[in-house]
Protein backbone atom coordinates (compact mmCIF):
# COMPACT_ATOMS: atom_id res chain seq x y z
CA UNK A 1 0.00 0.00 0.00
CA UNK A 2 1.62 3.41 -1.51
CA UNK A 3 2.70 5.00 2.19
CA UNK A 4 3.37 2.03 4.41
CA UNK A 5 4.71 -1.04 4.28
CA UNK A 6 3.56 -4.69 5.55
CA UNK A 7 6.07 -4.92 8.22
CA UNK A 8 4.45 -1.51 9.10
CA UNK A 9 1.23 -2.44 8.78
CA UNK A 10 1.83 -5.61 11.07
CA UNK A 11 4.13 -3.97 13.57
CA UNK A 12 2.49 -3.91 17.60
CA UNK A 13 5.14 -0.98 18.13
CA UNK A 14 2.74 1.12 16.36
CA UNK A 15 -0.55 0.04 17.55
CA UNK A 16 -1.32 2.49 19.76
CA UNK A 17 -3.27 1.75 22.52
CA UNK A 18 -5.30 4.89 22.30
CA UNK A 19 -6.70 3.82 18.92
CA UNK A 20 -4.40 6.95 17.66
CA UNK A 21 -2.38 4.93 15.42
CA UNK A 22 1.11 5.75 15.03
CA UNK A 23 1.78 4.94 11.43
CA UNK A 24 -0.80 7.41 10.64
CA UNK A 25 1.72 10.10 13.35
CA UNK A 26 2.97 13.06 11.56
CA UNK A 27 5.78 12.22 13.88
CA UNK A 28 6.71 9.15 13.33
CA UNK A 29 6.43 9.51 9.50
CA UNK A 30 8.89 12.19 9.45
CA UNK A 31 11.35 10.00 11.54
CA UNK A 32 10.83 7.17 9.30
CA UNK A 33 11.61 9.12 6.38
CA UNK A 34 14.24 11.38 7.99
CA UNK A 35 11.94 14.70 6.61
CA UNK A 36 14.07 16.90 8.69
CA UNK A 37 11.77 19.53 7.13
CA UNK A 38 8.46 17.33 8.48
CA UNK A 39 10.22 16.92 11.83
CA UNK A 40 10.70 21.10 12.37
CA UNK A 41 6.78 21.91 11.24
CA UNK A 42 5.35 18.72 13.83
CA UNK A 43 7.84 19.99 16.73
CA UNK A 44 6.73 23.61 16.12
CA UNK A 45 3.02 22.31 16.38
CA UNK A 46 3.61 20.35 19.70
CA UNK A 47 6.50 23.09 20.85
CA UNK A 48 9.40 20.53 20.29
CA UNK A 49 12.53 20.87 18.93
CA UNK A 50 13.26 19.56 15.82
CA UNK A 51 16.23 17.11 16.93
CA UNK A 52 13.42 15.91 20.05
CA UNK A 53 10.71 15.60 17.69
CA UNK A 54 11.04 11.76 16.59
CA UNK A 55 8.99 8.07 17.39
CA UNK A 56 9.09 4.85 16.98
CA UNK A 57 5.77 3.98 18.04
CA UNK A 58 4.75 4.36 21.32
CA UNK A 59 4.49 0.74 22.17
CA UNK A 60 8.04 -0.04 21.82
CA UNK A 61 9.48 -2.70 24.23
CA UNK A 62 11.06 -0.65 27.14
CA UNK A 63 13.64 1.09 26.75
CA UNK A 64 12.06 2.60 23.78
CA UNK A 65 14.81 2.97 20.56
CA UNK A 66 12.74 6.61 20.38
CA UNK A 67 9.94 7.72 21.91
CA UNK A 68 8.01 11.23 21.95
CA UNK A 69 7.96 12.95 24.57
CA UNK A 70 4.05 13.64 24.14
CA UNK A 71 3.78 9.86 24.10
CA UNK A 72 6.29 8.83 27.27
CA UNK A 73 3.98 10.89 29.24
CA UNK A 74 0.92 9.07 27.93
CA UNK A 75 -1.60 8.45 30.85
CA UNK A 76 -3.40 5.99 28.56
CA UNK A 77 -0.07 4.47 28.12
CA UNK A 78 0.62 4.08 31.28
CA UNK A 79 -3.18 2.76 32.11
CA UNK A 80 -2.89 -0.24 28.91
CA UNK A 81 0.47 -1.22 30.11
CA UNK A 82 -0.28 -1.57 33.69
CA UNK A 83 -3.88 -3.49 32.93
CA UNK A 84 -1.36 -6.12 30.89
CA UNK A 85 -3.02 -5.02 28.15
CA UNK A 86 -1.81 -3.95 24.68
CA UNK A 87 -5.18 -1.56 23.99
CA UNK A 88 -7.82 0.35 24.95
CA UNK A 89 -10.01 -2.17 22.89
CA UNK A 90 -9.31 -5.08 25.43
CA UNK A 91 -10.35 -3.06 28.36
CA UNK A 92 -14.15 -3.05 29.11
CA UNK A 93 -13.68 0.45 31.39
CA UNK A 94 -13.62 2.15 27.82
CA UNK A 95 -14.03 4.96 27.23
CA UNK A 96 -12.86 5.91 30.78
CA UNK A 97 -11.99 9.29 32.17
CA UNK A 98 -8.36 9.29 30.74
CA UNK A 99 -10.31 8.63 27.03
CA UNK A 100 -13.08 11.71 27.93
CA UNK A 101 -10.97 14.04 29.18
CA UNK A 102 -8.52 13.61 26.31
CA UNK A 103 -6.66 17.35 25.44
CA UNK A 104 -6.77 17.87 21.78
CA UNK A 105 -10.64 17.14 19.82
CA UNK A 106 -9.41 16.05 16.64
CA UNK A 107 -7.62 13.07 18.76
CA UNK A 108 -10.67 12.59 20.60
CA UNK A 109 -12.79 12.23 17.40
CA UNK A 110 -10.26 9.71 16.45
CA UNK A 111 -10.09 7.49 18.91
CA UNK A 112 -13.39 6.95 19.49
CA UNK A 113 -13.95 6.00 15.76
CA UNK A 114 -10.12 3.63 15.90
CA UNK A 115 -11.36 1.69 19.35
CA UNK A 116 -15.09 0.55 17.93
CA UNK A 117 -13.20 -0.29 14.46
CA UNK A 118 -10.51 -2.21 16.12
CA UNK A 119 -12.82 -4.19 18.41
CA UNK A 120 -14.98 -4.99 15.37
CA UNK A 121 -11.67 -6.38 13.63
CA UNK A 122 -10.84 -8.90 16.55
CA UNK A 123 -14.49 -9.44 16.60
CA UNK A 124 -14.14 -10.67 13.31
CA UNK A 125 -9.99 -12.12 12.74
CA UNK A 126 -9.14 -12.88 16.43
CA UNK A 127 -6.54 -10.46 18.35
CA UNK A 128 -3.28 -10.85 16.42
CA UNK A 129 -4.94 -10.54 13.10
CA UNK A 130 -7.94 -8.14 13.47
CA UNK A 131 -5.34 -5.78 14.84
CA UNK A 132 -3.37 -6.20 11.61
CA UNK A 133 -6.82 -5.50 9.85
CA UNK A 134 -7.67 -2.46 11.96
CA UNK A 135 -3.99 -1.27 11.12
CA UNK A 136 -4.36 -1.92 7.79
CA UNK A 137 -7.84 -0.04 7.84
CA UNK A 138 -5.74 3.02 9.26
CA UNK A 139 -3.23 3.28 6.65
CA UNK A 140 -6.21 2.88 4.02
CA UNK A 141 -8.27 5.54 5.46
CA UNK A 142 -5.05 8.38 5.34
CA UNK A 143 -4.89 8.52 1.52
CA UNK A 144 -6.04 11.66 -0.30
CA UNK A 145 -9.24 10.87 -2.13
CA UNK A 146 -8.08 13.58 -4.96
CA UNK A 147 -4.83 12.04 -5.73
CA UNK A 148 -4.68 8.80 -4.07
CA UNK A 149 -0.98 10.07 -2.03
CA UNK A 150 -0.53 9.07 1.96
CA UNK A 151 -1.53 11.79 4.84
CA UNK A 152 -0.19 11.52 7.84
CA UNK A 153 -3.54 12.27 10.65
CA UNK A 154 -4.72 15.46 11.54
CA UNK A 155 -3.85 16.65 8.10
CA UNK A 156 -5.71 19.33 6.70
CA UNK A 157 -4.57 19.43 3.33
CA UNK A 158 -2.64 16.84 0.93
CA UNK A 159 0.89 17.95 0.79
CA UNK A 160 0.69 16.31 -3.12
CA UNK A 161 -2.22 18.04 -4.92
CA UNK A 162 -2.97 20.35 -2.14
CA UNK A 163 -7.25 18.90 -1.83
CA UNK A 164 -8.45 19.96 1.69
CA UNK A 165 -8.37 16.87 3.18
CA UNK A 166 -9.73 17.38 7.09
CA UNK A 167 -13.24 17.24 6.98
CA UNK A 168 -13.33 13.66 5.03
CA UNK A 169 -10.54 12.36 7.53
CA UNK A 170 -10.89 13.49 10.90
CA UNK A 171 -11.88 17.23 11.21
CA UNK A 172 -10.27 20.64 11.52
CA UNK A 173 -7.83 21.06 14.54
Amino acid sequence: MKGWTEEEIQNRDLMAPCGLYCGACGIYIATRDGNEKFKAIMGNLYGTRPEETACLGCMQTDPPKQLYSWCSACKIRDCVKSKGYYSCHQCEEWPCSEIENFPLATGLRVIKRAIVQWREKVAAYGDEQGSIEWARTECERYHCSACGNPLFRGAQRCRACKQDVAEELDGSL
